[in-house]
């Protein structure tokens, strides 16, 4: 099965963008259908993050998401079969001054997990070598196509979280910004209980604890979908970080992911068991 699904998507990278884009909404809306458990933790999360909303307007918002999730899910197959130009011509960039600027610094790109943060990967992997980390997928065929995808151009690193940050932080020494992505659940171990939308949420300390480890400048990266494809927006580097505190740089960086969240909540990964972890005797969110 699997590998009839990734010959389909090789099939489909050839289309133009406008029907690729189509199939890609109607793939998500056919998700939505099928995947009750993935419907039930995107709108779980939106009754926690958002509970001034009607029931409607959550339901709405998720189907919204889904669309955008189904279209960046078929989406890829550009960035895993199609040529350097056309991935060009799709992605836009901006901000890359900001990065220019820091050359001979080590540099932490802070890049939060909306539905287009495969592209901005890729598309800066056109320009520059970078470090990054992944979690394997349980699927082997999936997890290696998707590895291969991510590695075509250049030389960037691509790690398994198993093995670690001490690689990264030696391709951060070395030169290679890295791609960091803190905003999920990885269980209890080196994570704070920090508020999301005012929830408490189990959340990495790595940006801060790697930028006083290393003296790494944090240059924040969101990458949007748009009509004509994707915007990759590189910010100006944060001033004052790391600040008085691990727990105090923690809280900064949810507060600065609620703010680009709100700007466009539909593209953000609400499908993620964002709030698995539960501090001690808090009763779980997710029915499973």
């Amino acid at each position: 099965m699997t590998r009839l699904a990734l010959a389909l998507m090789w099939l489909l990278h050839g289309l133009p963008y406008a029907m690729l884009a189509g199939c890609g909404r109607w793939f998500g809306r056919i998700f939505w259908l099928l995947s009750r458990e993935r419907r039930e933790v995107a709108l779980t999360n939106l009754r926690l993050c958002f509970p001034q909303w009607s029931e409607r307007e959550r339901v709405a918002l998720a189907k919204r998401h889904f669309e955008a999730f189904g279209k960046s899910f078929l989406d890829r197959s550009i960035l895993w079969w199609a040529s350097p130009r056309r991935i060009r011509r799709l992605v836009s960039v901006r901000g890359m001054e900001h990065l220019e600027a820091q050359k001979g610094r080590p540099v932490l790109l802070l890049a939060p997990h909306f539905v287009g943060l495969d592209m901005g990967w890729t598309r800066l992997a056109l320009e520059l070598d970078m470090v990054s980390l992944y979690a394997n997928q349980k699927n082997p065929l999936f997890n290696a196509a998707l590895y291969r995808g991510r590695t075509r151009f250049g030389r960037s690193e691509l790690l398994s979280r198993q093995e670690g940050l001490l690689r990264a932080i030696r391709a951060m020494k070395s030169g290679k910004p890295f791609y960091y992505l803190p905003d999920m659940d990885y269980g209890p171990q080196d994570a704070l209980f920090v508020p999301f939308f005012g929830v408490p949420a189990a959340t990495i300390t790595g940006l801060s604890r790697i930028a006083r480890i290393t003296g790494a400048v944090v240059l924040p990266v969101i990458t949007r979908q748009t009509a004509a494809g994707y915007e990759v927006e590189i910010q100006p580097p944060w001033s004052d970080f790391p600040g008085t505190s691990i727990a105090e740089d923690t809280r900064r960086m949810n507060a600065y992911i609620e703010d680009e969240v709100r700007k466009m909540p539909e593209q953000y990964f609400w499908l993620h068991k964002r709030f698995k972890t539960r501090p001690p005797k808090d009763a779980p969110v997710y029915r499973r």
